[in-house]
């Protein structure tokens, strides 16, 4: 089943806040086809679905420096209210909440797509505990295939090569995906 949302749609939304990766109500009502005051409701009339670390109201510093440093944000600038931000765990419950077809498969695709990116951080992070040249290759591998899912959802190709560089700075990561044409019926 081909996924509505892209992981290039959430990827970009993805923020930084205070050590943890979220998304703003605005961005999840982007992303679910809903106006922002909606999810918000959604939120105020379930509390109890939404304990700490599931999200959290930004102070004034940190809308102003999203503002600033996310161009997509900047609508929030002459916004009275502090946006919320959902953290993973936020998000899971609110798609027990919104439930059309659409929430459903744009719940599945951010899901999917935070899950990638922690498994692509273990996988980057054990790089370095991993001292013989076959694990680490494998370990390689593993990143490479992982990067290319979250890159190339969808696309389809002939006996092609994609060349991946990353430096880590304490590591230098490159490695090689090789794609074949897909067999009718085949997702890839």
């Amino acid at each position: 089943m081909k996924a509505i949302v892209e992981f290039s749609q959430i990827e970009k939304k993805i923020l930084p806040i205070r050590n943890q990766h979220v998304l703003l109500d605005s961005d999840v009502a982007v992303l679910y086809e809903v106006e922002t005051k909606r999810v918000n409701e959604a939120v105020r009339n379930n509390p109890d679905k939404f304990p700490a670390g599931y999200l959290m109201e930004l102070t004034r510093d940190e809308k102003n420096e999203l503002v600033e440093n996310f161009d997509h944000l900047r609508q929030l600038k002459y916004s009275p209210v502090l946006p919320v931000a959902f953290t993973e765990k936020g998000l899971y419950m609110l798609a027990t909440i919104l439930k059309s077809a659409k929430a459903t498969q744009t719940t599945l695709a951010i899901v999917e797509t935070f899950a990638k990116l922690r498994e692509l951080s273990r996988t980057v992070a054990s790089l370095s505990a991993v001292r013989e040249k076959a694990g680490q290759k494998s370990l390689m591998q593993k990143s490479g295939t992982i990067l290319a899912d979250l890159l190339d959802q969808g696309l389809r190709v002939t006996d092609a090569e994609t060349s991946m560089e990353i430096d880590f700075a304490v590591l230098k990561f490159r490695h090689t995906v090789r794609r074949r044409k897909a067999a009718d019926g085949d997702k890839r």
